[in-house]
């Protein structure tokens, strides 16, 4: 068994792997085994032809497919295991399969290899400042958003339609005077002021009187889905059946001790504001990390191969469709719902990619240039979160893990120890 490496332009490379004739025995054997069932030449029973015969008949080709692709994964991962010089950062694209009955077994595969870095300027890298102060009006709002929750509708009878008022409508909708299909809609409930319907027509609806007719004229807009009534004019006859208005409770101290554990507005405000600091602080802690690594990569240099990045947004694809899956839609029907093709997501998600690939390689440059390391006491704590987030012990969480896994968790925090150091050493101007 060998495994021979040609290093090409922009960190790709060929591999060329060889196996024993023996080793490709042995699959051509499980190939049979796997198809024998369905075999059957007359004066056999299906299922119990011979090797030798079927291979006779056939010819020893009949198995080379299957055993092919049962040992070249194996043959893979393999020699990639004990090769300690290059670290393959892409899914390989297998050529030149070379199988014959009696000889070695070759293949070749090219793969992408994790770039080198040459890293840049990252202790004192100077950026923006973000500012962390809540204001009054980042006060007010969320003290009007908790307002908005505990809300309560009051249906209106002795005033007209305004807006912010939910209502329900009948209306019809008319081109040339002629109704249009999907233009008509019975106890249409319509917040005013929403944007709901096409510009214009929620606000010809504030002053209209329940139970009178209201002529509501709009021109649909030019990209309007419906392309036979894109930028044509159009009238709506709408009744108003009813009108609801939404009363938000009073800010006082009665209201305070409702939605919390304070007795009055103001340790209730100081405390809106205490969370609101807190989640600024922590926003503000993550952008400035995100600009740090940044100007280290810009002040870096790598040299990125094309198959690194197919691969890596090939991985966020993936995590986005199984964030739909759990929202109960599949791919194919986001796709099918938005216009949108698996070759139109991966052109958007691979400078997203590339970038991700990019901060993570200047990160473990600065890991090896400081010689970082996560310590047993910092991997048990990582181990103890990601428990938490799994339901799980500890120690059952351990026993999923193979060497692998933990090295990946061990790489993991001593990025994060990078990320906080090269942070930390920033400066803010």
């Amino acid at each position: 068994m060998s495994l021979k490496i040609e290093k090409l332009e922009h960190n790709m490379a060929k591999l060329t792997f060889e196996t024993t004739a023996e080793e490709l025995e042995g699959a051509l054997q499980t190939a049979y085994q796997k198809q024998k069932k369905n075999i059957s030449i007359p004066g056999f029973r299906k299922g119990k032809v011979p090797r030798q015969m079927v291979e006779k008949m056939y010819g020893p080709e009949v198995f080379y497919e299957d055993a092919a692709n049962e040992l070249i994964p194996v043959v893979y991962d393999r020699e990639l295991k004990e090769a300690k010089d290059i670290e393959v950062v892409s899914q390989p694209e297998i050529d030149d399969v070379n199988i014959k009955k009696g000889e070695p077994f070759t293949f070749t595969a090219l793969v992408a290899l994790k770039p080198a870095v040459e890293l840049g300027k990252y202790k004192g890298v100077k950026v923006e400042k973000t500012e962390v102060e809540v204001t009054e009006e980042e006060l007010t709002a969320a003290l009007d958003q908790e307002r908005e929750k505990n809300s309560r509708t009051e249906e209106i009878t002795d005033r007209d339609v305004k807006d912010g008022d939910m209502i329900t409508l009948d209306f019809e909708g008319f081109v040339d005077d002629v109704a249009f299909d999907g233009g008509k809609g019975e106890d249409y409930p319509l917040t005013i002021g929403s944007g709901s319907f096409i510009p214009g027509f929620e606000d010809q609806l504030i002053g209209a009187k329940i139970g009178e007719e209201t002529i509501v004229n709009v021109t649909f807009p030019e990209e309007y889905q419906e392309k036979s009534l894109a930028g044509k004019d159009a009238k709506f006859v709408c009744t108003v059946k009813a009108i609801k208005e939404k009363i938000l409770p009073v800010l006082d101290d009665e209201f305070a001790s409702e939605v919390s554990e304070f007795a009055t507005l103001e340790e209730y405000k100081a405390d809106v504001k205490k969370n609101l600091q807190e989640k600024k602080d922590s926003e503000a802690k993550r952008e400035k990390e995100e600009k740090v690594i940044t100007a280290i990569v810009e002040d870096s240099n790598m040299d990125i191969p094309e198959a690194m990045i197919e691969t890596e947004a090939k991985g966020l694809a993936r995590n986005y469709a199984q964030r739909l899956q759990q929202q109960g839609l599949s791919i194919e029907q986001y796709f099918q719902f938005t216009g949108m093709t698996m070759e139109k997501m991966m052109d958007q998600l691979k400078p997203q990619a590339e970038k991700n690939i990019k901060s993570r390689l200047v990160l473990e440059a600065v890991v090896a240039a400081e010689g970082i390391e996560a310590s047993e006491e910092e991997y048990q704590a990582e181990l103890a979160k990601m428990a938490e987030i799994y339901g799980l012990e500890v120690d059952k969480l351990v026993e999923f893990m193979g060497e692998d896994e933990a090295a990946s968790v061990k790489k993991d925090v001593a990025i994060q120890k990078a990320v906080d150091l090269v942070r930390d050493a920033a400066v803010e101007e």
